[in-house]
């Protein structure tokens, strides 16, 4: 079998931890073929993100139409935007694509620094109703209007958890129609966070290209980020990056 090809678009991540570079490595690692549209660069490391420079919505469609007019795709992950224009055209290549779609609706890096605007995150309803699957952390879900009004969009999503308080992680899948599916487990202790949404959603997006069913591709995804954080190297004096050449699915 060959493997699954896998999209991502995102931002760039300057230090490997997060973004574009957290993906390709997440993919790589599950046994997919990483490809990308880059939606912005931006200068960031463990401590904070310096700057950022979003690309053009153009040059972001013409990364995608590459990718998907030669190789092909079985499944998207979207992440950090970089603008309103980004988000509609974005919306726009993947609406003729029939392929599962996970959406990281990334409002806020590890560190605090705003990577949305108010505009560009009234331009994610489009892409809610668009994914297969919608994974926001706690300031995200807030931001969005909470599960109340998550569940009267009508859409698929995974309530994250890691940013709540407690000894356990809660992680709430809610599908359309069905009770919550609750996935708790202990915390891990460690300063070595970032880039865990990029890595979870581009590994449930890896799962789902693969042709596993939505529940299961989020619990090994949630197994294959724990794993990283475990095997996180220990670089940088901030958030560091996560292991994922050590982690396993």
């Amino acid at each position: 079998m060959p493997p699954p090809r896998i999209l991502t678009i995102a931002g760039s991540d300057s230090s490997g931890g997060a973004g574009i570079q957290a993906d390709i490595k997440t993919i790589t690692v599950l046994g997919g073929h990483a490809m990308s549209a880059i939606t912005a660069i931006t200068a960031q490391n463990t401590l904070g993100v310096t700057a950022v420079e979003a690309l053009s919505a153009e040059m972001v469609a013409a990364q995608i139409d590459a990718c998907v007019s030669d190789i092909g795709v079985d499944a998207v992950k979207i992440g950090m935007l970089g603008s309103p224009a980004i988000a509609a055209v974005v919306a726009e290549r993947l609406e003729g694509l029939q392929v599962p779609v996970v959406f990281d609706p990334v409002m806020i890096a590890t560190s605090g620094a705003a990577l949305a605007d108010a505009e560009t995150i009234a331009a994610f309803e489009r892409l809610m109703q668009l994914a297969t699957l919608t994974t926001p952390n706690v300031s995200e879900l807030e931001a969005l209007g909470g599960h109340e009004a998550m569940v009267a969009r009508g859409v698929a999503y995974l309530a994250k958890g890691g940013d709540a308080e407690g000894e356990r992680v809660d992680d709430i899948l809610m599908l359309p129609g069905t009770e919550p599916h609750v996935m708790s487990a202990s915390r891990i202790h460690t300063r070595h966070t970032h880039g865990t949404g990029c890595t979870l959603s581009s590994a449930i997006a890896t799962y789902l290209g693969r042709g596993l069913a939505l529940p299961e591709a989020v619990d090994r995804a949630r197994l294959f980020v724990r794993s990283a954080l475990r095997a996180a190297p220990g670089f940088g004096a901030g958030s560091g990056p996560l292991g994922h050449a050590e982690a396993r699915g």
